[in-house]
């Protein structure tokens, strides 16, 4: 259950803070406003850049304070600007590295709720929390801001979404 949760979210959120520097880098070589890259959407009705890495943080944190018992962390402030997003993702991080791998692994068969933004709770065991629903979900709103990026012209490979070995 750590491997699923923090040992598969923590790399991912690496390599998420990693396209948005390149998202910088290629915003500093064109002469324009890194911030216009993070209000891009694919569709009218979706998150934008910067609320896909938002999600993708939400969900990094909360599932593995669930399993852990834990409340997760207060994230900052969600801002449309390359620094605060990335301090989002520190913070991130450092949170879920600091959950105690015993308390998430007993977790598969325990009962959680997840609780969505308009206060809705959605029972689960820890194992289909993360199997069901964190886990897709937090790969949904990586792999958006990757793509994001990709149409804006930033050059990236597969290799800036999965991580270098």
């Amino acid at each position: 259950m750590y491997e699923a949760s923090v040992g598969l979210f923590i790399p991912h959120l690496r390599n998420l803070s990693g396209l948005l520097d390149k998202g910088v880098a290629y915003a500093e070589t064109r002469k324009f406003n890194p911030a216009i890259l993070l209000g891009m959407r694919l569709a009218p009705n979706m998150y934008d850049l910067a609320q896909q890495v938002g999600e993708a943080c939400r969900h990094a944190v909360v599932a593995p304070a669930l399993l852990a018992e834990r409340e997760p962390v207060a994230l900052p402030a969600l801002e449309h600007d390359m620094a605060g997003l990335q301090a989002r993702i520190a913070t991130s991080i450092e949170f879920i590295e600091s959950l105690p791998r015993a308390e998430i692994d007993a977790a598969a068969e325990r009962n959680v709720f997840f609780r969505l933004k308009n206060g809705t709770e959605l029972p689960f065991t820890g194992r289909t929390l993360l199997l069901t629903f964190s886990v897709p979900q937090f790969f949904f709103h990586v792999t958006t801001a990757y793509d994001l990026l990709r149409h804006a012209g930033v050059e990236l490979v597969k290799k800036d979404y999965l991580g270098r070995k």
